[in-house]
């Protein structure tokens, strides 16, 4: 019988995001009878997660325990910088790793890269392999955070085996800004459930009815979390000039955040009939059929699995061009793409939609057909085929 590859996942909170749901899927879909999976995550009351939240995450947990995976909570692996912790995390996987002898250590996002990598490397760990899920190189922090975080990641390239880039221009950002070289780094696009928002489309009238939407009302939809990163104090702005043009028009905000700042943004604009705060949903696959189109300006962004359920539900986009978006929203195809922090070229962006249905429903089919290579089903299998080859290069002696 085939010995099993031994595998944990380090990840510092587990939530619906992005990074977490991408770490979740691998390790639920990868094979029992090759894989031996053990995760490792910090404490989920970092994210600060509504009660339907963390039901639908302990779910999730639940179904991965089924499939084998060996779940740790370790408390004390922050996303903070708490140099206490951090250090008692590094010791405990340390110890962690010695006896329980991984092939692979695989660490996702920054703080669990350090501390886990790190880890991996003084136990002498055969293949270390790190996730960065969309890099902070830049949006994020400013000018001279930006740039210590750059020098750290590329002092711990020196301790990675592979990287692993959600899409083509990450991985040129990795390699242009010197982080690592260009054959220590492999594109796989984070997973997602792409059935589940191509299903039979529900009756809009009545989910719209649910919501409170008028029916007659034109839904610009944003998805994500309500941070500074995402945009979303620009894409506020950008309807204040959207309602002028079109005074049905109705911004749909679904998710959590910061979103008391971005309340009194809307109370100080007086669009309080014109922005409606959802707060987190477990039915975002429903919601998206009162949506007319997408829209997304972040800052920065790795890759945006949020683009991909919108394609797969049909819906055409607006976003920003950064980071992995691009990769994407091809501009004209299947969504318009304008530059970041720019409020009014994201109201132009989404006015002349809002005036051309047919140009959205071309724009919606085009991104159905272009969002199979996203599939969870793609992902883990580049994930298990990157395994081997590191297990036979690193591993085998």
């Amino acid at each position: 019988m085939q010995k099993k590859i031994r595998v944990i996942h380090i990840i510092t909170r587990l939530d619906m995001g992005g990074s977490a749901q991408n770490t979740l899927l691998t390790t639920q879909n990868l094979d029992p009878d090759r894989y031996e999976i053990v995760l490792v995550k910090g404490s989920t009351l970092e994210s600060g997660m509504p009660t339907s939240e963390s039901q639908v995450l302990h779910n999730q947990l639940a179904s991965a325990r089924n499939r084998g995976v060996r779940v740790i909570n370790l408390p004390y692996l922050v996303r903070r910088v708490s140099p206490w912790n951090d250090l008692r995390s590094l010791v405990w996987l340390l110890i962690f790793s010695r006896r329980y002898k991984p092939d692979i250590v695989h660490t996702h996002t920054s703080k669990a890269g350090f501390v886990g990598r790190l880890a991996a490397w003084l136990s002498r760990v055969p293949v270390i392999v790190h996730t960065p899920h969309g890099h902070v190189f830049y949006g994020h922090f400013g000018p001279w955070l930006s740039r210590f975080f750059l020098l750290v990641e590329r002092l711990l390239d020196r301790t990675t085996h592979h990287w692993i880039a959600l899409t083509p221009r990450e991985a040129g950002d990795y390699h242009r800004f010197k982080v690592s070289k260009t054959e220590k780094i492999s594109v796989i696009h984070s997973g997602v459930d792409v059935n589940r928002f191509q299903r039979q489309p529900i009756d809009r009238l009545q989910k719209k009815k649910e919501l409170d939407i008028p029916p007659d009302t034109s839904v610009v939809g944003f998805v994500g979390w309500l941070l500074p990163i995402k945009g979303t104090t620009f894409l506020v702005q950008a309807m204040a000039q959207v309602s002028q043009r079109h005074p049905s028009g109705l911004l749909v905000l679904v998710g959590n955040g910061e979103d008391i700042q971005l309340k009194k943004q809307v109370e100080s604009l007086g669009l309080e009939d014109k922005v409606l705060f959802l707060g987190w949903r477990s039915d975002v696959e429903e919601i998206m059929y009162c949506f007319d189109m997408l829209a997304l300006p972040s800052l920065n962004e790795g890759m945006g699995r949020v683009l991909v359920e919108a394609m797969a539900a049909g819906l055409p986009i607006v976003a920003s061009r950064v980071g992995g978006i691009p990769d994407l929203i091809q501009d004209g195809k299947n969504g318009v793409l304008v530059p970041p922090a720019n409020p009014a070229a994201l109201a132009h962006a989404i006015s002349e939609l809002l005036d051309d249905g047919n140009r959205r429903k071309r724009m919606g089919e085009a991104g159905r057909k272009m969002c199979r290579p996203y599939s969870t089903e793609t992902m883990v299998k580049q994930i298990s085929g990157l395994y081997e080859r590191l297990v036979e290069k690193y591993a085998c002696c």
